[in-house]
């Protein structure tokens, strides 16, 4: 029920101002790295734990687009960047802003599984308190 309250609060203050993910990057952060733009694990590095998978998936969508923009495998220890690539895929595999599809897709992938995910989400959400 509480989270539910949150996801709502979210998506009424994401309509009436344009939408801002900065809240929800803010907490994946915090459990992806408590922060750390050096973390490491496995392949997947920096502040939002970027995999080399989805750089290219970021690389593939700017060519879409017809984009000159090009995201390095070293953009994912720049906080920014990371951001940049985490708006990026929100943009074109989330067009409605979904808070919920947003958290669990960066667990899960696109194709998540609700069930894989949900340990991942909760710990998003009470960041996101």
């Amino acid at each position: 029920m509480i989270l539910s309250m949150s996801l709502m609060a979210l998506s009424v203050n994401a309509k009436k101002s344009g939408f801002d993910w900065g809240p929800v990057m803010d907490a994946i952060i915090q459990v992806e790295s408590e922060g750390n733009p050096n973390a490491v694990s496995g392949k997947s590095v920096g502040v939002m734990q970027i995999t080399p998978i989805l750089v290219e998936d970021c690389n593939n969508i700017l060519m879409k687009k017809k984009s000159k923009k090009r995201f390095a495998l070293s953009d994912r220890y720049s906080v920014k960047k990371s951001k940049e690539m985490f708006l990026l895929i929100q943009s074109y595999y989330n067009p409605t802003n979904s808070i919920e599809k947003a958290i669990r897709s960066w667990n899960g992938g696109v194709r998540y599984s609700v069930r894989a995910t949900n340990r991942y989400y909760r710990k998003v959400m009470d960041k996101l308190k």
